[in-house]
């Protein structure tokens, strides 16, 4: 109904399209490109149900006016070829695997004629060179050469090992005693374990040397618990070959008697003489009794303080004395450093200015030299802890550091008791007064403390890597001295340079009314500069001063290090080599640097130095590079 049927028309099925299946694959057709393709799983019609399936389906051919599609052509390789046609090969070449084969067979008839000549030339020596080989293979040597026709070899001879020590050699020296340098190379070049005992360091082994030998004279040698003597004696044993059967009867082949020398031994033979200082008791009362606090001044708070009129309260309720005898008690604890004003605007006055005690001080416990509590011994004099310290440390580099002073070995000084015996030493600089000291006193016990402080810095906090660390390591390393920090800058550029900026530094070290600008040097010395070691290899040799003699043994640091390559004058570029230290204006300008160097050279570089100068044509200066890694 309503359909085409019922309307009597006829309608016209529509063509299903052909579909081609993927798998199918279009063979060469000679005539037109395509060829009939079977498949005998699939059916495809044109006309529907009624149509036929014969398993052929038949393809359309292209238009004529296309192109017949023609078939990609392959490469056949020729039989008769090795190589392919594109790679054309000369019929000339030569023939490499002959050429190679000739060559070698010439190589290996020479290599034979000169291992038949070595051979023959080995048979007619065999036996001189046997007789110089028993010669040179001494026991005594740790390499043996000897030429064979040309060839030269060298056979490291195993030494025989030194059998081991029963007992002990024990010597005692003293800081700065050449003869007891010479001992001590001389038993590290025979590679003899020994003991050494610096009176100066462990000082109350100076009344065993005594009651052992009769004296106090260094250097004193023991085998065991026998005296041998000093240098002149073991000059004396070594000269007549003595020096070997001593040593194997008296120590090698025996244990150490009681009564040998004993090694210093960590915690024990540190008898000092400290005497407690009178104040101590006063103090120890005012930490308990009166109330430390923090303070609000001037928009600030002020942490751990107490004020002067409640100091002076408590001091006459317990000892019953006068308001003005509570101020003096007050200014000399003030003056011995157990108390500071918080700004250090003055020593001590009764009213509500604000105190501190030092071990509250902000810096304190950033110092390396403070241990949790402040020393409080009665303050040595600044001279003979200086002295002490020179004395302490110039023992540490004889037995730490290569003889010229260029390496030093920071690992062994750790661990040595004569380093525990400094960092104890450091807890007297706490309260020392420095403002006791003359002017060659003070520029002595700052070198001798920078170098000092150097040392401990890198065996504590490690060598600087960078520039950053580099101002960390000169800046926040601290000691406590004198009741103040001081840094390895501060003593540098505040102390030696006379409150001086530093390089690339916009403000002094010390600013007015700083309490250690008494301290500092009142005139300049360029000098120091040869005498502070700053840990690199490019610094100066490390060393310690005395103080009566410290300005002539700075010039003979000068000295040293201009005949070490420190200074190098070109004629041809009219210029000068420099070391760095020049670089920091205390010198003068470039010209008064020249003048006063040439006082310093030997007689030829001075010559030099002096002919450039002497014309009127300008001299160049260049400034070497500086070698920041450690001196180790």
């Amino acid at each position: 109904m309503g359909g085409p049927e019922a309307n009597g028309t006829e309608t016209e099925k529509p063509t299903q399209a052909v579909q081609l299946h993927s798998d199918f694959i279009l063979p060469e057709n000679p005539v037109n490109g395509y060829e009939t393709v079977t498949n005998n799983q699939s059916s495809y019609s044109d006309g529907g149900a009624d149509s036929k399936n014969d398993g052929h389906v038949g393809f359309i051919p292209p238009h004529s006016l296309l192109p017949t599609p023609v078939p990609p052509e392959v490469f056949q390789r020729n039989k008769n070829d090795e190589s392919p046609p594109s790679i054309f090969v000369s019929s000339t070449m030569p023939d490499f695997g002959s050429f190679i084969r000739q060559r070698s067979s010439d190589l290996s008839t020479a290599i034979a004629k000169r291992v038949s000549s070595f051979r023959k030339s080995m048979e007619e020596r065999e036996e001189s060179d046997e007789n110089d080989m028993i010669k040179n293979n001494d026991r005594n040597q740790e390499v043996t050469e000897f030429n064979l026709s040309g060839l030269k070899v060298v056979v490291k001879v195993k030494p025989e090992e030194e059998p081991a020590m029963k007992g002990r050699i024990t010597f005692f020296s003293k800081s700065g005693c050449r003869d007891c340098t010479a001992v001590r190379r001389f038993f590290k070049e025979k590679e003899l374990k020994f003991v050494e005992i610096n009176v100066d360091v462990f000082r109350e082994r100076e009344k065993e040397l005594r009651d052992r030998t009769g004296n106090t004279t260094v250097p004193m040698i023991f085998f065991n618990e026998k005296l041998i003597g000093g240098l002149v004696a073991l000059n004396s044993l070594r000269n007549s070959g003595e020096f070997d059967r001593r040593l194997t009867e008296m120590v090698v082949e025996k244990f150490a008697g009681d009564d040998a020398p004993l090694p210093p031994v960590y915690g024990c033979d540190n008898i000092e003489d400290d005497r407690t200082d009178e104040m101590v008791g006063l103090v120890s009362l005012l930490r308990r009794k009166l109330f430390v606090q923090d303070w609000l001044r001037r928009m600030k708070i002020v942490k751990n303080c107490f004020e002067g009129n409640e100091f002076v309260e408590v001091v006459i309720q317990h000892f019953k004395c006068a308001r003005n005898e509570a101020v003096d008690i007050g200014k000399e604890l003030s003056r011995k450093h157990f108390i500071h004003h918080v700004s250090g605007d003055n020593d001590f006055v009764d009213g509500n200015n604000l105190y501190r005690f030092l071990e509250h001080e902000p810096f304190t416990p950033k110092c390396f030299n403070f241990r949790g509590a402040v020393n409080d011994n009665e303050p040595k004099a600044a001279a003979s802890v200086c002295d002490r310290l020179t004395k302490i440390m110039s023992a540490i580099l004889e037995s730490y550091a290569s003889d010229d002073r260029r390496r030093v070995d920071y690992a062994a000084i750790s661990k040595s008791e004569e380093f525990r015996r400094y960092v104890n030493m450091t807890q007297d600089l706490q309260r020392v007064n420095i403002c006791e000291l003359s002017e060659n006193e003070k520029l002595a016990f700052f070198l001798n403390l920078y170098n000092a402080m150097v040392i401990h810095a890198v065996i504590s906090v490690g060598s600087p890597e960078g520039v950053i660390d580099r101002r960390s390591f000169f800046n926040d390393f601290l000691y406590l001295i004198g009741g103040h920090p001081y840094s390895l800058a501060i003593i540098e550029n505040g102390i030696l340079r006379c409150n001086q900026r530093s390089p690339y530094s916009i403000m002094k070290p010390f600013s007015t009314g700083d309490k250690r600008l008494e301290v500092a040097l009142v005139k300049l010395n360029p000098l120091f500069h040869f005498g502070l070691c700053n840990g690199t290899k490019s610094s100066p040799n490390v060393r310690f001063f005395s103080p009566n003699r410290v300005v002539d043994e700075l010039r003979g640091a000068a000295r040293e290090i201009f005949e070490n390559g420190g200074i190098e004058v070109d004629l041809e570029k009219r210029t000068v080599h420099l070391p760095r230290i020049f670089k920091c204006g205390d010198f003068g300008q470039e010209q008064e640097i020249l003048k006063w160097i040439v006082n310093y050279l030997e007689p030829n570089k001075a010559g030099l130095l002096t002919h450039l100068l002497s014309d009127s044509e300008p001299v160049n200066i260049s400034y070497q590079n500086f070698d920041w890694s450690l001196n180790s």
